[in-house]
């Protein structure tokens, strides 16, 4: 049998999972002038908010506070048991669930959910007072500017730039691939100023020799347009200079919004039978009908920034509201099951008084 030989080195002590944290923004947020944690804390209520307590203080701050997160790491209670036990600590005055509009990209408006917890039982003036400077501390804060683009880190799924590949060492056993050989530097005699230029090379066979630019290219879109008018209805045939004549307004157009079809459309619509000038009835269609001016696609109205608003959340079915209609963190009707749900539990003498009676009733009915 082999002898074992255990290494003389401590085990590492096991690490326990890390409590799920919220998103930035979300989560808990600590309320302040708490008094100091101690053991006495959340003595006076029963022992399944009292254990619900103990884990949510203890909780670091942005930790996710929902039902679910708090129902996988407590396996004693399900997430009924829970969300039961928060009520109770919403009631007692120890956490308040709100939501406050964050201002998202463009118009986009997204509401950020956080509970704020107390170690300290709060009564509802307290809270509301708590609350209303928080909202006077999210409207006055700026809006937060769009991020830079050219600041901004890459993302995660972007390659890295790999790095210069280093020198292979040279060494007896490596090859080495050969090097492409030096070809010299070729000079090219200095051409005198009287010389003439060298003409052109022939052609190549087998090349296709190089396209030449077309007639219209470097002119605007409206010079093109007023061109194009006269291929399309021969009353409006236009010269080069009546072209370049018209050109500004047609770009006035342009300028406008309106496209090239809707300009030429406007031009060509509902021509006489006979047109002795073009270019005196294209400059006067262009005067009177200029269009008004049109926003660009591109261009959306200036939006004012949206109200940046805090709301209280009823801590059971999760209603918004203010902190005045939410006494106790809870809505109406929820308040109201949760008041009959708190009625006093019968006294265990009372128990034992009712056994005893069905027990006695039982004797009664058996056959002598």
């Amino acid at each position: 049998m082999a002898t074992q030989h255990p290494s003389s080195a401590l085990p590492a002590p096991a690490r326990s999972a890390a409590y799920p944290m919220a998103n930035p923004g979300y989560g808990k947020r600590s309320a302040p002038d708490q008094r100091p944690r101690t053991r006495d804390d959340f003595a006076l209520l029963p022992t399944r908010e009292r254990y619900v307590a103990g884990f949510v203080d203890h909780l670091p701050e942005g930790a996710a506070m929902s039902v679910k997160q708090l129902a996988k790491q407590l396996p004693l209670y399900d997430q009924q048991a829970i969300s039961t036990a928060l009520n109770a600590l919403s009631v007692a005055g120890h956490l308040r669930r709100v939501r406050s509009a964050a201002v998202g990209a463009g118009d986009e408006t997204r509401w950020v959910f956080r509970t704020f917890w107390s170690r300290t039982a709060r009564d509802n003036e307290w809270w509301n007072a708590h609350l209303a400077t928080e909202k006077a501390a999210l409207a006055a804060a700026p809006a937060p500017s769009s991020p830079v683009l050219d600041t901004a880190p890459p993302p995660p799924w972007a390659p890295a730039e790999e790095p210069a590949p280093l020198p292979a060492p040279e060494g007896r056993g490596t090859e080495q691939a050969p090097e492409p050989a030096a070809v010299p530097h070729q000079r090219t005699p200095a051409q005198t100023p009287d010389a003439e230029p060298a003409p052109p090379p022939p052609p190549v066979p087998g090349t296709v020799p190089a396209t030449p630019p077309a007639p219209g290219a470097g002119r605007s879109p409206a010079y093109l347009a007023l061109a194009r008018l006269g291929r399309d209805d021969h009353r409006l045939t236009l010269s080069a200079d009546d072209c370049t004549t018209l050109e500004p307004q047609a770009t006035e157009w342009l300028a406008r919004g309106v496209s090239v079809d809707y300009l030429t459309h406007a031009l060509t619509a509902g021509l006489p039978a006979q047109v002795d000038s073009p270019l005196g009835f294209l400059r006067r269609r262009l005067t009177d009908k200029i269009p008004p001016r049109l926003p660009t696609e591109n261009a959306r109205p200036a939006s004012a920034a949206p109200t940046r608003r805090l709301l209280m959340e009823c801590t059971d079915c999760g209603r918004p509201g203010q902190p005045e209609a939410l006494p106790d963190g809870l809505c109406r009707p929820c308040r109201t099951a949760h008041s009959s749900a708190d009625k006093t539990p019968p006294h265990p003498a009372e128990i034992a008084d009712v056994k005893a009676h069905l027990s006695n009733l039982r004797d009664l009915l058996k056959p002598v």
